[in-house]
């Protein structure tokens, strides 16, 4: 993926009009959307930092969905807008009154899971006039659970991600990544200032060794862990990554619905677990999927990229809104899972219970060493 190949916007956006604010957004098909954002709520991302948040709230970044524009709705400091946006940089004097190339505003974002980040699209949406006139990023990788003040010390190493670009208003602005490190953090940067109303940071969760050894039996699949969706059949309602996601789905959308099949076929999701681990238990939820369940559902995994398929779990009849548990006859080795679901519908989460095997562990190790954890 080259930087070259991601559109590019710039220059403001024309003033609100009425109607759908999002007529005239500017966006783009990035090529690592599909990925998991390491910067989801979910998986415990948090703005713990700003120098400046005085027209509205640094938190406004991660919320989950777009942003949202009320043209009536204002507060004490104006219009109140949904997003992270800073107050109007001036020069030091009367005869200096504009602010010098280097001023720029800050926040500081804790990746919700450390990983690899392969893009980042930071969002301007209903910013028309009062985005930033550019933005960098930087990513750093530290251990435990710094504070602003640990990850501001001058001997902190940040690495670009982003240089200083311009950006457009009202605009989705992505950027191809070629880092291959772990972050644990990044400092979002908008030059001098003014507002950024989603980001959005793309990647693969690369997860610490030591911790998955310490925990033992744990969920395979997860996010959290390691564990990424490959593939999938359908996405066509909600994307496939939501079954591997923190906790119970709490709402229809929070899982994976595919759209109603007209054929014989039947749907499905590929995975691929953090390492080679044995399987010993499964968990196949349908929380809040009351008359679009899947009807049945059948388990297979493979072990190497080239491995055969071997059923695991064989065609079962799954409940509506309902958490299905089954116990492996005895511990299966894989690296990648697939979960058939017959003929269409959704589930909401799927859980892989068991442990790294040695050479699972070995390996998760030796990446975790390249990518400088």
């Amino acid at each position: 993926m080259t930087d070259a190949a991601i559109p590019r916007f710039t220059g403001d956006a024309s003033p609100y009009a009425g109607g759908d604010p999002y007529a005239d957004h500017r966006t783009a098909d990035f090529p690592f959307t599909h990925l998991v954002d390491l910067a989801d709520r979910r998986l415990g991302a948090g703005v713990i930092a700003a120098n400046d948040e005085f027209f509205a709230e640094r938190e406004n970044l991660l919320k989950p969905g777009p942003a949202v524009f009320d043209p009536e709705h204002f507060g004490h400091k104006g219009k109140i807008m949904d997003g992270w946006e800073t107050r109007r940089r001036r020069g030091v004097s009367a005869a200096e009154p504009h602010p010098t190339p280097g001023d720029h505003d800050w926040a500081l974002v804790r990746l919700g899971a450390p990983g690899v980040i392969r893009g980042i699209v930071l969002d301007t949406a209903h910013f028309r006039g009062n985005y930033p006139q550019a933005v960098s990023v930087e990513g750093a990788s530290l251990p435990g659970s710094p504070s602003p003040e640990d990850l501001l010390a001058p001997d902190v190493k940040w690495t670009t991600l982003v240089p200083r670009t311009p950006v457009g208003g009202h605009a989705a602005n992505g950027f191809a990544v070629d880092a291959e490190q772990r972050f644990t953090h990044l400092r979002i940067n908008q030059h001098p200032d003014g507002g950024i109303a989603r980001l959005r940071v793309y990647g693969e969760v690369a997860p610490d060794p030591a911790w998955l050894a310490a925990l033992g039996t744990l969920d395979l699949a997860a996010l959290e862990n390691g564990g990424q969706v490959e593939d999938a059949s359908d996405r066509f309602y909600s994307p496939a990554t939501n079954t591997i996601q923190p906790g119970r789905s709490r709402k229809m959308d929070d899982g994976w619905e595919t759209r109603r099949r007209r054929d014989r076929g039947n749907d499905w999701i590929r995975y691929r677990l953090a390492a080679q681990s044995e399987i010993r238990a499964v968990e196949i939820d349908t929380a809040y999927l009351k008359g679009n369940s899947a009807g049945w559902a059948a388990l297979s995994v493979r072990d190497g990229e080239d491995g055969d398929w071997s059923e695991v779990l064989p065609r079962t009849r799954l409940q509506p809104d309902t958490n299905h548990r089954f116990v492996l006859d005895g511990p299966v080795r894989a690296t990648h899972v697939r979960i058939d679901i017959f003929p269409d519908g959704g589930i909401s989460r799927l859980r892989l219970y068991g442990s790294l095997t040695d050479e699972g562990a070995t390996g998760l190790a030796a990446r975790h060493r390249e990518l400088g954890g």
